[in-house]
């Protein structure tokens, strides 16, 4: 749904001039290297900036979990803060009640016991060292916050569930760890560790429990690739306590387990597809080597929820039931869009869907008919939501969110938003259309605001090249160009896209098997390449010369020393490829010579992920923490505005209009910075 406001005040700052920091050049080149290299350590000299505040960039309530109990449907927030769950009471068809938990950024995970009386969220936290991740909600008593009642060591929690005897069970994950099962006991209030059953793996997002055993999903759906494992299901003996692989043999070449479901005397378990589609399987809990598996449609299957001998589900293609007796998929209608979503529920023949574009709707599966209730009108808080890609020109700026891409109506000042499924990781403005890289396995979208109505996909791309990072446009070759990551399998691409033509490419691992397309900059007809590396294995920070036509190689450079690990962002000015590595490294190559001739260490303006944009002349960067720009001909750094301190999710981003005026965050606010420096 599309909503509007207008933005009730506007901030204009003026600076006088920008502060100056340090670049001192760090000892990382060659003898012949160095003596080209100019490493001066004074700032770029005075600027007048002026910061114009547009208000927040995006606002929604977003969502992650949803879980009906009884006439109530329970949501868990994303990437809101503070995170909170909220009460949405069907029969009124408001929101009757919330509870703030205040800890990380969403909440994913929602579980009841059998009684209904409590509730159950896990987190997924930003850090957030010695705070609770697990919450419990006394649901008797919905006035009284929920309590914080324990942490897990994985940080991160994906997926809960509370065996009938009230002992609740967590999963998730921690980049860099193999992922455990975590039991959580209410008559001790202890969290226990009970094991790794998968040592390959990269995350859990599954877990089912019934009075004898637990049922443990796990896989690689992010940082796969390097040995990772693909799905897997682990039955857990709670009297034993010991670990059983139990995964249906048809199911391993997927990249993960998705979602779990105890459904009477059988276990529903579905996968996340990558090369190939979702699956979904039917066991018997008395004996689990009896068991169907059906292959779907879609990328993924979850949000599993039964009604009688029927299990129903959510795809990325819409929503789906299944007949156990029978086994024939047959679709369900919804008349409209339902986006992502998070949340399915059967009872008595009614399914009440959640989704990410912020509704409820109340479906009858037999005639299509459905009852939709924004959340925000019926009293969610519709708040600044942490954002993603940006992009403007001379009328419009947008800004990415979870579900949806807020366009900024730059004359007037309207805001409104629009819808697009998953997220709008970076985005680029090319004659007044949008075109967003869409999260995860969307491909490209785009939008017209001339002719109106909402984003659409324009193409896709390979399902397991799923995660856009950076796009800009090659104007020689007249190409849209996207660097991805390959969250399942490892390594990634450079996607092409001909807006004149509609024609497209995607080439496959252009540095290497490892190494992703973190940042992608053009320069006449030439795509250069950052490669990246999330796992602990292989190179890092290859850069890489590519023709985006004829889809080769020209040429790489693998830099020196410490500026191996991995790029951030990379942009090009003149002759030189400007360079940000994600620990603050900064390089500068001339690319008539292909060599590295400046080098420099800016942890602390840019302390790990980080963009950039050339505007005017000059190259301008962006960190969690700060914008800055480069000096055109000495390449020192100097401080634009300091402490911007952007709510980005996903990294930073800046981007610059027609006249060359810079869009970014601060804070949750997006702002202008019209810049310019006196050199």
């Amino acid at each position: 749904m599309q909503y509007s406001r207008p933005v009730d005040r506007r901030r204009l700052l003026m600076a006088g001039g920008a502060l100056g920091i340090t670049a001192a050049a760090v000892p990382l080149l060659t003898a012949q290297a160095q003596a080209q290299a100019q490493a001066p350590t004074v700032s770029g000299g005075p600027s007048c900036t002026r910061v114009t505040d547009l208000g927040p960039g995006i606002e929604q309530f977003a969502l992650m979990s949803a879980l009906r109990i009884g006439d109530t449907v329970y949501i868990g927030s994303r990437n809101l803060e503070p995170t909170r769950v909220l009460a949405f009471h069907l029969p009124t068809r408001k929101v009757v009640a919330q509870t703030v938990l205040g800890v990380g950024h969403s909440i994913q995970a929602l579980a009841a016991d059998s009684t209904g009386r409590y509730l159950y969220a896990g987190i997924l936290t930003k850090g957030d060292e010695g705070k609770p991740n697990l919450f419990r909600w006394d649901l008797t008593t919905p006035d009284e916050p929920a309590v914080g009642v324990g942490r897990t060591e994985d940080r991160d929690i994906r997926d809960l569930a509370v065996a009938p005897d009230g002992t609740v069970y967590a999963v998730g994950g921690f980049p860099g760890k193999a992922p455990a099962l975590w039991r959580y006991d209410p008559a001790t209030g202890k969290v226990i560790k009970l094991g790794v059953p998968d040592p390959k793996a990269t995350l859990a997002r599954a877990v089912a429990a019934t009075d004898t055993t637990v049922f443990f999903g796990a896989g690689s759906v992010l940082s796969g690739g390097e040995g990772a494992s693909r799905a897997s299901l682990y039955a857990y003996d709670r009297a034993a306590g010991t670990f059983a692989d139990v995964t249906p043999p048809e199911m391993e070449e997927d990249p993960s387990l998705r979602d779990l479901l105890v459904a009477g005397d059988r276990l529903v378990v579905s996968t996340s597809g990558s090369t190939e589609p979702a699956k979904l399987a039917v066991m018997d809990l008395a004996d689990l080597s009896s068991y169907v598996v059906t292959t779907t449609t879609g990328k993924v299957v979850k949000n599993l929820t039964a009604d009688g001998d029927t299990v129903c589900f959510a795809t990325d293609t819409g929503l789906y039931s299944y007949a156990t007796g029978t086994g024939v998929t047959t679709p369900i209608a919804f008349d409209g869009d339902l986006g992502e979503v998070w949340g399915l529920d059967a009872v008595d023949g009614t399914l009440t869907v959640v989704s990410g574009y912020g509704f409820v709707g109340e479906l009858d599966p037999a005639t299509g008919r459905a009852v939709v209730t924004d959340l925000g009108e019926a009293g969610a808080p519709v708040t600044p939501q942490t954002t993603m890609g940006i992009a403007a020109d001379h009328r419009y700026a947008y800004v990415g969110g979870n579900n949806g891409i807020a366009r900024h109506d730059l004359r007037t000042g309207k805001v409104v938003n629009l819808r697009a499924p998953g997220e709008a990781k970076d985005a680029h403005v090319l004659d007044g259309v949008l075109y967003t890289g869409q999260y995860s396995s969307q491909g490209m979208w785009t939008y017209d605001p001339l002719k109106g109505g909402q984003p659409h996909q324009l193409a896709d791309f390979p399902a397991e090249q799923n995660r856009p990072l950076d796009v800009c446009y090659d104007p020689v070759n007249e190409l849209l160009l996207v660097g991805v990551q390959s969250d399942t399998e490892g390594g990634g691409s450079l996607w092409t896209y001909a807006p004149g033509t509609g024609r497209k490419a995607a080439h496959i691992n252009p540095v290497d098997a490892n190494q992703l397309v973190r940042a992608v900059a053009t320069r006449d007809g030439v795509a250069y390449l950052g490669g990246d590396n999330p796992t602990a294995q292989g190179p890092r920070g290859t850069i890489v010369a590519f023709d985006p036509v004829a889809g080769r190689e020209l040429w790489r450079l693998d830099l020196p020393g410490s500026l191996t690990t991995g790029t951030a962002a990379l942009a090009v000015h003149g002759r030189h490829l400007y360079g940000l590595t994600r620990k603050g490294g900064f390089f500068v190559v001339d690319l008539t010579i292909r060599r590295v001739v400046h080098t420099a260490d800016h942890r602390a303006v840019c302390p790990g992920f980080a963009a950039m944009v050339t505007s005017r002349g000059v190259v301008y960067g962006v960190s969690d923490t700060t914008l800055f720009r480069f000096h055109p001909k000495t390449f020192a750094v100097s401080i634009v505005i300091p402490e911007i301190n952007g709510a980005w999710y996903s990294g930073p981003h800046v981007n610059a209009d027609h006249r060359g005026r810079l869009y970014t965050m601060r804070g949750h606010h997006l702002v202008r910075v019209d810049d310019r420096p006196v050199f």
